[in-house]
């Protein structure tokens, strides 16, 4: 029997997020304990926290929000791709995986071997390098996905891998825990909230083996 897997981050109070964001926090407004008649909860976070997805304004300008995402983007059949390169993702790391225009590719790393075990930013985390952003932008892929926080590097290739993949029109989904996923095809689905004009929103992705 083909199960789901669910490759989403957990969100809690004290969780990793990227350095200067407002991280994550859930507070009570109501609580049974404290005498109230329900339990209600409120949160604070930056939009970009635990597995999430970019839209195109978020590098774009005049790019959609969240609401824009058609939802073919994220529902369909997707390919996990294991790269091995302990830096970052290059276009010599993607040429023989015959990479097909409107394919959904997640990309597995080394990140999710240990980069999510910690609540500690990982600066040195395996990001994709400029170079194979354009060369996914030249195949025609439909969405991109990452085992961290960010499809670009933190020091390096931030700005210039989001629009080179924003820019060509392909979604991004940041933050997946692929820890337990083997290369291959599966079924995807990842819905972010309909955050009307947002550059961003928090998902719940998972995924079911073909």
């Amino acid at each position: 029997m083909r199960t789901w897997i669910d490759v989403s981050i957990p969100l809690h109070n004290g969780m990793v997020h990227w350095p200067g964001d407002k991280p994550f926090h859930r507070g009570h407004t109501k609580s049974i304990s404290a005498g109230d008649v329900c339990n209600v909860s409120e949160f604070t976070a930056t939009v970009h926290i635990g597995t999430h997805m970019d839209a195109p304004i978020h590098f774009i300008k005049g790019g959609g929000g969240m609401e824009t995402l058609p939802l073919e983007a994220t529902m369909g059949r997707a390919r996990v791709i294991r790269i091995d390169d302990p830096d970052a993702i290059r276009p010599a790391d993607l040429e023989s995986h015959n990479i097909q225009r409107g394919e959904r590719i997640l990309f597995r790393t080394r990140n999710s071997d240990g980069a999510w075990d910690t609540d500690e930013f990982q600066k040195n985390f395996v990001y994709i390098s400029h170079e194979a952003a354009q060369y996914l932008a030249s195949r025609g892929v439909r969405t991109v996905g990452v085992d961290y926080l960010s499809v670009g590097g933190f020091e390096i290739d931030s700005a210039e891998t989001h629009v080179a993949l924003l820019g060509a029109g392909i979604w991004i989904i940041e933050g997946l825990n692929l820890g337990s996923i083997e290369p291959g095809d599966y079924d995807l689905i990842c819905l972010p909230l309909k955050m009307v004009g947002s550059d961003g929103a928090p998902a719940r992705a998972i995924l079911r083996p073909r």
